[in-house]
């Protein structure tokens, strides 16, 4: 009988505890007894080890919808590879943790994270030397490399597609713009997503460089004086200080321009999991299963022409822009972006929404 842990790291998001709950469905199946990890790499640091074993009264099916993760993705100031770089025990860290999965004596571990959680456990994997280590891509930032899609990435998107079209009706009723900051660090995939959807007049995204001049005489010629523009957080714009749409608020301003600024910050993950992010933790939790049973250790789960696959760890990381973390000195994380044939570009330009100075 095995014996396998799950760990959720990083920003929490939709469809975390669907996978959770996959998980656990068909490691019992196959005889397996299962054991969440509280709070990420906390759950490891403290003595003795926070887990508790999984069942269906735990998190039965019906749960499985809800945002956020059972297990908790850890607690604010706790000792972590972050900030055990900044006092300089990074290998006392690292040290505690090998040893607390030891004492579990887990046969494998799925750890469920973004771009930065699957970076780490690759940069740090002689933690995992002992166990199985197979990782499940989750993010709403759509930031890891080589997956078509990333759980909790389908729901953040209907989040902010709702909120936006409530957001049109009172731009409507008093002739307004809106000028929505969207989520995504440095990658402007769901801003773009959401901007499609929801038919916004402008798209602001960090890999497009535009015109802020431009985007204002876009606005002005717009055929409705109301409307969306989406601004994703990691936008700059020369000259100027603040958060980004509170920079694109003041040009319009300036302009004559009425308009508000709105920022739906953390109901983008939140929102119960659509269908389609619940379908793709469903996969991933079997695909993740099938490599415990293969034996495969530092392996991604991946969706690549839509079929779903486990990857070696190091190809996620040589495949992405590996850049080196702002707040780990010595950890090289690797990022996907949009690209520059991300068919929704040219949808978007087709449609008459101003994506930049690519066009």
């Amino acid at each position: 009988m095995k014996k396998i842990g799950i760990m959720t790291t990083g920003g929490d998001c939709s469809g975390l505890n669907t996978a959770i709950q996959r998980i656990l469905q068909g490691a019992t199946l196959r005889g397996w007894d299962v054991y969440g990890i509280l709070d990420g790499t906390d759950g490891l640091c403290v003595t003795p080890p926070a887990v508790i074993k999984l069942n269906d009264l735990l998190l039965p099916i019906e749960n499985a919808r809800l945002a956020g993760s059972f297990l908790h993705n850890g607690r604010a100031n706790a000792l972590n590879f972050e900030t055990a770089a900044e006092i300089g025990k990074i290998k006392h860290f690292n040290k505690q943790l090998h040893k607390s999965l030891d004492e579990l004596k887990l046969d494998a571990l799925i750890l469920i994270g973004g771009n930065g959680s699957i970076s780490l456990a690759w940069a740090n994997r002689e933690i995992y030397r002992d166990l199985q280590l197979i990782c499940i891509p989750k993010t709403i930032d759509m930031d890891i490399p080589i997956t078509q899609q990333t759980i909790g990435f389908n729901t953040a998107v209907q989040q902010l597609t709702s909120y936006c079209d409530q957001l049109m009706l009172t731009a409507r009723s008093h002739h307004r713009w809106f000028v929505v900051q969207t989520m995504g660090r440095d990658c402007g995939e769901l801003a773009l997503h959401a901007g499609v959807a929801i038919g916004a007049r402008a798209i602001i995204i960090p890999e497009i460089k535009f015109d802020i001049d431009v985007l204002v005489k876009h606005v002005k010629n717009s055929p409705t004086d109301y409307g969306i523009i989406i601004v994703s957080e990691g936008i700059s714009l020369r000259g100027h200080s603040g958060r980004p749409a509170d920079m694109i608020s003041r040009k319009l301003t300036a302009a004559g321009i009425l308009n508000r600024t709105a920022f739906p910050e953390h109901i983008q993950r939140a929102g119960d999991t659509t269908a389609t992010d619940r379908i793709l933790a469903t996969r991933f939790a079997d695909c993740a299963l099938n490599a415990i049973e293969n034996n495969e250790t530092y392996v991604m789960t991946a969706l690549i022409d839509d079929e779903c696959k486990t990857i070696p760890l190091s190809e996620m990381i040589e495949s992405g822009d590996v850049v080196r973390d702002p707040k780990i000195p010595d950890l090289m994380t690797s990022n996907a972006y949009v690209s520059a044939d991300e068919p929704l570009l040219d949808v978007a330009y087709h449609m008459g929404i101003y994506i930049g100075e690519q066009k």
